[in-house]
Order: C-alpha cells, then structure tokens, then sequence
C-alpha cells in the first residue's frame, strides 16, 4: 500500500494530456467557463441515462427558442420566414431578382402570413402545416444546434396560457410522434417570466405578436388574465400605412387609399426592420405627473446628496431635444418600385406607437374590451385584483416580448399608469355623479373630509387589517361603535374618523417580533415599482434545473391513446370529489407549482390514469 501511494493514476494522466494544461495552470486562480456546458457533455455516454438531460423548449407565434435545461441562454433563438419552408433543392434565393419578386410571394391580407406559425383564430388553419414546420425547425436544431438525438429526451414546452387547444394538440402531436418523448411538462410563459425575475409575484405585461397580455401572477399562479389586440401585428401594419403615407406625400406614390391596403408597395421584411431600429416612443402630452415625480425625485437625491438644482442645465436639454426633434432622418426604402429614401422627422418617427398602443385622444368610451390602450389595460388590470394581491403585483411590473424592446415604451407605459391612479385613485366607481358627490360640501357636513389623492404618486396601498384575538375583538367593536357616533373623540382629544375603513388597525405581536428580526426585509408593495426579467425560457431551464413539479405532465402512452379529449377538466375533478364526500373544495382550485401540485394531485384522487392540461384545458 505505501509502495502504491506514490504512483500516479492513469486516468490523471490522461485527463492532463487531453486538457493539455500544466499543472502550474490548474493550480492558478478559479474562473468561470466562459460558456455553459450541458448535462450530457459530462453524464455518462450510456443511454439508459439519456433521460436525465431535458430539453427546454418555447415556441411562440414569431419565436422559438430550445435549449437544454440549467444553462443561462438557450441554444438556438429562431424566428420564423418564408425562406425555412423552402424544399430540398430549391435555389431560388440566389437568384438575382429574387429579393424584388416579394410580391408574388407575398402580397395582400395574408402579407405576413409567411413569418408566424400560427394564429389564434384556428378556424381554416391548415394544422399540419404547423406540425411541418415546427417539426422541420425541431430537427434541424437537434442536428446541427445541440448535437443530440431525440429519443428518450423528457422536455418542458414553454407556451402561453390562452394557446387554444387545437395548437396546443399540434405541438403536443409533434413531440410525441416524431420526437418519441416519454413525458412533456407543460408550463406558462408569464409565471416563468416571474420566476426569471425572482418574484413570487408579478404583474407581466406581455407585448407579444397577435395580442397584448396583462397577467396577473400571485405565488406562482396566474389569478387574473385580460389581453387586447394592440400588439406587434398592428404595428407593423401601422408602419406599413405610414411609410406608404410618406411615399405618397414625398413622391406621389400610392395615390388612392385602395393601393396602400393591398401592402404590395413595401416589404414585410423593410417594414418590420424599420420598426426594429428607428421607432421609439415619446412622453405623454399631460407632462404634469411626470414633472411633479421628477421634481420629487431631484430633491430627494439632492437632499441625499447635498447638491443644489441647476435650472438652468435643464432648461438648455429641453432646448437640445427639440432641436434634436425636428432633424430629418434619411431612411432608405429598397423594396419599393422605384428605391426611394425618405427624409422623416424624428419627431414623427414616434407617431405609429402612438397611435398603435395609446391613442391619448380619444376617451375610453370608443374602445371595445378587446383593444383598449395598453396603460388602461394594465390599470384596468390592476383595479380588478384584490387588495392583497393588487399590493404585490403593482411593485413587480415586468415587461416581456419582442415589441416590449421598442425605446420609452416601458416608461411611457409606467408613466401612463401612475398619472391613471392619480387622477383616479384606486376607486372602481367613477362618473359625473361620484365627482360631484367628491366636491358638494353640503353632502359631506358632519362627515370627515375625503381622503386626498393630490399628492404625487397616491397609490400607496395601506396594509391588511392584523390578526384580531377575542379581547381586541371586542375592544375594537366598542371603538368602532363609540368613533360611529357624532362628537366622538380618541383618547388623545383628536376627533375620530367616522368611517371604519379608516381607523388604525390593532398591531399584532407576532408580526412586530417577526419584523424586530435582524434578517427580516420587509416586501416592498404598494408602489408602483418595475422589475427586470430574465424571460420565459430561463426562467423555465431554472425550473427543470431545480426539479419542481410542472402545473400539467402530459405522457406519451396517455396521449397516444386517448389524445387531447383524455384529459380531464378541473370541473369534472370538482363534481367527482365533491360526490365522493370531500367538502373542502377551495384546496382544488389552486394550480400551484409546488410539490403538492393541484393538477396532478386531483387527477389521482378522479383516477388512476387521470391527467389534465392544466390551465391550458380549464376552459
């Protein structure tokens, strides 16, 4: 044994000579592989352990990004086009004039059919085209993206939760059948997206490709949901009607409005670029708000800081962007017949945000629900959350999809958002006779003054009443019921509020033991207040990587027998349970991602085959 202790180890010696390192330079200081490795580069090359690597994949209308679980970005990030359909052998793109023959390709009302997978409304799709093609996007990133088979791999689908249930069989149809997949977990974009942020709970705004999102997410479970149409389609339509708009005041061309609707005077692929890299989104008009925070804000930190306010440097910026404003900006249109470049002000490069996701002008009585503005959206969201939950959301905004990068939209959107809940507070009940009931003094005599919202941001959300004992109980029922009475006063002479919403809740004792903890941070809520995010799919290769239960685990067997129509429905979980004599049925409405899932928990006790679609089948 001593003879042996000094002989080194093979397997030492060949992991030197392959890492072709000295062992001064392992010995030196520890660094960070400059790029993540998966599981498989280092797991055994047997395949029984094949299993153990899962694939992360998201799939949306425009994107698609897969990626193995655990790595920080995801391998491939695509976006889909008419040129990824083309078949074996098909040259054509090398023609020369293949670049100037777009409108045989494509032109009309599906001009940018080519360049999405889908589209919620189902109706006419042709859903095997939609399998061809994410099946051919899936091979070609296995081959030549991770250099992998797929067979035996568990995956995560990504997806979000209003897919409808025909696209939703699709993709599940695909993995299954031509990828072999023994299980797929399905989980939902704004909940990963709150994950990837580090919150339990968030408001995620998501400005994807058909619609606009707001969701609603309160310890991992989607509460709330509302969506409008103004999203990235109408952009690049409105786009499209501006640049020819500009053709036509500059040129001459497109003289009828007839022309302009049949998009065949620019490209799908210069108007989506232009959008990508000369839009921005300007400050509202009713600069009011906005100046009232940012005077607030300079003299708190002038006050931290010491510093006296220089007027007269702002004064000069102002100047500066409104020269900045009016400078022509040259903008070269190559798909057009002729070329053209235009001169556009820079100033009204911001006009098709404008009018796409506000539209300031116009009242809120001219929108139907399904396309207001995006500010009154999120406020509308807001206003419908519970208090509790309203309290944590509205501090954990996070913004999500590819439109969300445009300049100032996120702040315009923010910005637009406080100045609602200054003008309206967080009352639901609004109009001209809430107003004038606010400021007739005659119906508030011998009433307490209505609270204030003049301050600069009021939407400070007071706290949850605390626990209550049985003597506070009734202490509290004699102050509240001696404060009701006319003339009645506090111990200390002050006179007590008349409305019980506003008397000061009692202090519990275990909370104020809780916060005298040295480690106890105090949750910021109450403010307006926005997060960033990692998005969707690192949130989701966290989750795969951690091992946490998913909200719905589809298996192939299962899926192979019985398809979409063999899941069950939490409302027939519900009746099954109730006439099995379980009465506690408030534990089965929480879709959670923790170990005790609800999903798959409550698909056991209907049966032992059982298995849902999460909230993807709840409807």
């Amino acid at each position: 044994m001593a003879s042996s202790a000094g002989v080194p180890l093979p397997h030492r010696t060949l992991s030197s000579i392959r890492a072709g390192t000295s062992a001064g330079a392992i010995a030196g200081s520890p660094h960070t592989p400059s790029r993540p490795s998966p599981t498989a580069t280092f797991s055994s090359p047997s395949s029984l352990r094949a299993d153990e690597d899962l694939i992360v994949i998201e799939v949306g209308a425009r994107n698609f990004r897969i990626g193995w679980a655990g790595d920080a970005a995801p391998k491939r990030i695509l976006s889909f086009a008419p040129e990824q359909q083309r078949r074996v052998g098909d040259f054509s793109s090398w023609d020369p004039s293949y670049s100037s023959n777009w409108r045989s390709r494509a032109s009309g009302p599906d001009w940018a059919a080519g360049h999405e997978l889908w589209q919620l409304d189902v109706r006419g799709q042709n859903l095997a085209l939609i399998r061809d093609k994410l099946e051919r996007e899936l091979r070609d990133t296995f081959t030549r993206y991770l250099l992998t088979d797929s067979k035996q791999r568990r995956m995560s689908l990504v997806l979000p939760p209003a897919l409808p249930i025909p696209l939703l069989g699709c993709v599940l149809d695909t993995v299954f059948d031509r990828f072999q997949a023994p299980t797929v977990s399905l989980l939902s974009a704004p909940v990963m997206a709150a994950l990837a942020a580090g919150t339990r709970s968030a408001l995620v705004i998501d400005i994807g490709w058909h619609e606009t999102t707001v969701t609603a997410v309160y310890e991992y479970r989607e509460v709330q949901t509302s969506r409008s149409d103004r999203a990235g389609k109408m952009l690049i339509h409105e786009v499209y009607r501006f640049l020819a708009k500009v053709l036509r005041d500059q040129f001459g061309q497109a003289h009828e409005a007839a022309d302009a609707d049949n998009y065949d005077i620019l490209s799908f692929e210069e108007c989506e670029d232009f959008a990508r890299r000369a839009l921005w989104c300007r400050r509202d008009t009713r600069d009011q708000f906005h100046d009232a925070d940012a005077a607030s804000r300079d003299e708190f930190h002038d006050a931290e800081d010491g510093l006296a306010v220089v007027q007269e440097e702002d004064e000069a910026r102002s100047t500066t962007d409104l020269a900045d404003d009016m400078a022509p900006v040259a903008v070269p249109l190559r798909s057009c017949r002729p070329p053209r470049t235009v001169q556009i002000p820079f100033s009204e490069l911001a006009e098709p945000c404008e009018s796409t996701f506000f539209e300031s002008e116009l009242a809120e009585s001219c929108f139907d629900d399904h396309e207001l503005p995006i500010h009154r959206l999120v406020y509308k969201s807001l206003l419908r959350l519970p208090l509790d939950v309203r309290a944590l959301c509205m501090s954990r905004i996070i913004f999500t999809g590819g439109c969300s990068n445009i300049i100032g939209l996120k702040g315009r959107i923010y910005d637009d958002v406080a100045a609602l809940a200054q003008e309206y507070s967080w009352d639901p009940v609004r109009g001209k006779g809430v107003e004038q009931y606010r400021i007739n003094p005659k119906l508030h005599r011998g009433a307490a003054p209505p609270p204030s919202y003049s301050s600069s941001i009021p939407i400070i959300v007071p706290p949850p009443p605390a626990f209550l004992s049985t003597t506070n109980i009734s202490t509290e029922l004699l102050t509240s019921s001696s404060s009701d009475t006319p003339g009645a006063t506090n111990e200390g002479g002050t006179a007590a509020p008349s409305n019980p919403a506003h008397v000061t809740p009692a202090s519990d004792q275990i909370e104020e033991m809780i916060k005298r903890d040295k480690n106890h941070r105090t949750p910021v809520q109450g403010t307006l207040r926005a997060v960033e995010s990692l998005g969707p799919w690192c949130g989701a290769s966290m989750t795969a990587q951690l091992k946490v239960p998913a909200i719905a685990v589809v298996d192939r067997e299962l899926w192979t027998l019985h398809g979409v129509n063999g899941a069950v429905r939490v409302a027939d979980i519900e009746a099954k349970t109730a006439a099995g004599g379980v009465t506690h049925h408030h534990h089965h409405q929480r879709q959670s991602m923790g170990p005790g899932a609800l999903m798959r928990g409550s698909a056991q006790s209907a049966g032992a085959n059982a298995w849902t679609l999460g909230v993807w089948g709840s409807i």
